[in-house]
């Protein structure tokens, strides 16, 4: 079983996204933005390498201590449009989600945020275990951490999965779903007070 987790820096990043690609490459939501031709693995590699990078900005970047589980958490009310985070967006349109999904995405985003609260909380963006290393307690010892940690900050955690073969995981852990919203595929939206 999972220990706990650690901040994971830019020498962690490789496996941050080894973990974050394999474990999200047939999800749902992932693939509604990203085009369905082309390299699929090379696009979804670039998702998470972003993410990764808009994390170390504006949020947290977490390993499991046994480096088996990854996640990504951003505290919205700190984001910022900087030089660096524009420049971000600009390679993730080019490179990775493409001009005709753009619409898409943005749609689908502002669906997203008008759920969510005004106060502060944590957005857990991505988390996710190598499926050969799923059902060994890693997931959910980093889940526990990241909870208590937001707990410590007075924030409470919202997410959204495509998933449904997760939500009694995530009920398991105390997430409530406060909405669905409907993209040609289901997306809960969860929330940890």
């Amino acid at each position: 079983m999972g220990t706990g987790m650690k901040k994971a820096n830019y020498k962690d990043k490789a496996l941050v996204v080894d973990i974050l690609c394999a474990s999200f490459k047939d999800n749902k939501s992932v693939n509604y933005i990203l085009p369905q031709s082309g390299n699929m693995e090379m696009r979804l590699r670039r998702l998470m390498d972003y993410s990764f990078d808009v994390c170390n900005l504006f949020g947290n970047v977490f390993l499991s201590d046994d480096r088996k589980a990854a996640a990504l958490i951003i505290y919205p009310d700190k984001k910022r449009t900087t030089l660096k985070s524009t420049w971000l967006d600009i390679k993730l349109v080019i490179q990775c989600v493409g001009i005709g999904n753009l619409f898409k995405a943005i749609k689908r985003e502002s669906a997203i945020k008008k759920n969510h609260p005004i106060t502060p909380f944590s957005y857990l963006w991505f988390i996710g275990v190598k499926p050969e290393n799923q059902n060994g307690g890693s997931g959910t010892a980093l889940l526990l951490d990241i909870l208590r940690h937001s707990r410590n900050q007075n924030r409470p955690v919202l997410l959204e999965t495509s998933t449904e073969r997760n939500l009694p995981w995530y009920q398991k852990n105390q997430f409530e779903i406060y909405t669905e919203l409907d993209f040609g595929y289901k997306l809960y939206c969860l929330r940890h007070n």
